[in-house]
């Protein structure tokens, strides 16, 4: 009887040819599916990065602000989803070039000194507990002070002072030299990076990080209008090494 059934089943399959193509492109979708999901569960090496994305290619988009005022002086925006944004120097800011780098920081410009702005405001309390994937992959251990800036920017905007664009942050000297920052982004200075007073060295090592200049939180019709005069990472890349 079995043998009966089997052939009838093939005859029919073979007397309906549209019975036939549906079961042969079932066969094939759920073959592509399963392809799919192996290449999603067990990547090529070859198509994984050599390093993983560091915390701020994952929390933050980076801009750039090429020969701000002045030529060589290359400077950084990165935005948080918060809408707060970052400032620093580029890493192809002409005061990397000087022999020795950076010696000196001085937030005693403008008629005030901005290393005495301080904003208060309501901290997100378990901003050391944040997701990994908000984090990155930064750790204690690379430093507390992005992680108060981490925690930081969780911060509200209360008593902080105003700045355009082309406000004087601070003055970084090397040797022979010195270079006024500017804020790159009109809106409310929140804090700065007064750790560079003593320790300078931090943005020959770290100005993506830890030797960050400042945190500014720019107005959403403000951002929109700087945005449009800013790089994204890879014209600034195009830009600079075609130069």
């Amino acid at each position: 009887m079995n043998n009966e059934a089997n052939n009838l089943e093939k005859s029919s399959a073979r007397n309906n040819p549209t019975q036939n193509l549906d079961q042969e492109l079932k066969e094939e979708v759920e073959g592509d599916e399963e392809e799919k999901l192996h290449e999603l569960l067990l990547p090529d090496i070859r198509d994984l990065p050599t390093t993983p994305p560091s915390s701020v290619q994952t929390n933050f988009v980076s801009y750039f602000a090429p020969d701000f005022v002045k030529p060589g002086h290359d400077q950084h925006v990165y935005r948080h989803a918060n809408g707060l944004c970052v400032i620093g120097l580029a890493p192809t800011h002409v005061a990397f070039k000087d022999e020795g780098g950076i010696t000196a920081v001085d937030f005693n410009v403008g008629k005030s000194d901005r290393s005495g702005i301080k904003v208060t405001g309501k901290r997100k309390k378990n901003w050391k507990s944040e997701p990994s994937a908000l984090r990155g992959n930064v750790t204690a251990s690379e430093g507390n002070d992005f992680w108060r800036l981490v925690g930081f920017l969780f911060c509200n905007d209360v008593n902080a002072q105003h700045f355009e664009t082309n406000t004087a942050l601070c003055k970084v000297c090397t040797q022979n030299d010195s270079y006024i920052v500017r804020c790159c982004v009109k809106g409310s200075l929140l804090e700065v990076n007064d750790r560079l007073i003593k320790h300078p060295e931090l943005l020959n090592s770290s100005a993506d990080r830890e030797g960050y200049i400042a945190i500014i939180m720019p107005k959403p019709a403000d951002w929109l209008k700087v945005k449009a005069s800013l790089l994204g990472l890879e014209e600034y890349k195009k830009l600079r090494e075609g130069s």
